[in-house]
């Protein structure tokens, strides 16, 4: 019903997935503003950095594609609209994802997909048949870490019912996080984003593996292989997350 009403204004549609794809790269910007005065950043190069963000915003934009409408969970909380989901005879999971559903989103996707497909132009890249197989993996295993994230993140919602700035510093926040290297970060959030709430299986262990850089921390190398294993086990917490919360909805009381 969303794509049908979406698409009934085309223009309009043009416009804002436009402007989304603008918005998302500006992000990229900042990066060559950066390479406009330095020539590597944490012992990367432009290209390299732009494979990570590549990366980073295809598997994001297509989780936020499909779950970025999960956000609005708390308003409905608050509000007890979520009652007529509870009634429908469909998964709520599903019509809560559905909500208000944003095709322009795909502008974040088209521009990740751009920048990454700049940089596997430019890379002098040493490609395997292993390589070329775990690029397309590390991508659809990064949507589906993130749309983990996006789960648990509206399951929070149910007890905090006003958390969506909560769940926007893991997805978001996560994504921009990824577009650089970690040997910029601090050895202690890398641990963390390696094994507390594992967004380095999205593109860092993957994506060093096909660049053949070492990971800053010390772990065995089929680790970046690991990834449609990460996203089976994540998805299956946040849906454990998701039920457990939902049991515990009590609506509003008006």
């Amino acid at each position: 019903m969303w794509m049908r009403s979406t698409m009934a204004y085309r223009a309009s549609f043009a416009m804002t997935a436009f402007g989304n794809f603008a918005a998302t790269a500006f992000d990229f910007v900042a990066i060559l503003l950066m390479f406009s005065h330095v020539d590597s950043l944490g012992g990367y190069s432009l290209p390299e950095i732009a494979f990570l963000y590549g990366a980073s915003g295809i598997s994001f934009g297509l989780a936020d594609l499909a779950l970025g409408s999960m956000d609005r969970l708390g308003r409905r909380i608050r509000d007890g609209t979520l009652d007529t989901l509870l009634v429908r005879p469909a998964p709520v999971l599903a019509q809560v994802a559905a909500d208000r559903f944003a095709l322009r989103r795909l502008g974040r996707v088209t521009q990740g997909a751009l920048v990454l497909g700049y940089a596997l132009v430019v890379l002098d890249i040493d490609w395997t048949a292993v390589k070329v197989l775990l690029v397309p993996v590390m991508l659809l295993s990064g949507g589906a870490i993130f749309a983990a994230v996006f789960i648990a993140g509206a399951a929070f919602q149910f007890w905090a019912q006003d958390a969506s700035e909560v769940q926007s510093a893991f997805t978001y926040g996560g994504t921009t996080l990824l577009q650089y290297p970690p040997t910029v970060f601090a050895q202690d959030l890398v641990r963390g984003v390696t094994f507390v709430i594992p967004l380095a299986f999205v593109n860092w262990l993957p994506a060093l593996y096909v660049l053949g850089r070492p990971y800053p921390l010390d772990v065995p190398q089929w680790f970046a292989f690991m990834p449609p294993v990460v996203a089976v086990v994540c998805l299956g917490l946040a849906g454990l997350a998701w039920r457990a919360g939902l049991r515990s909805y009590r609506s509003t009381g008006s």
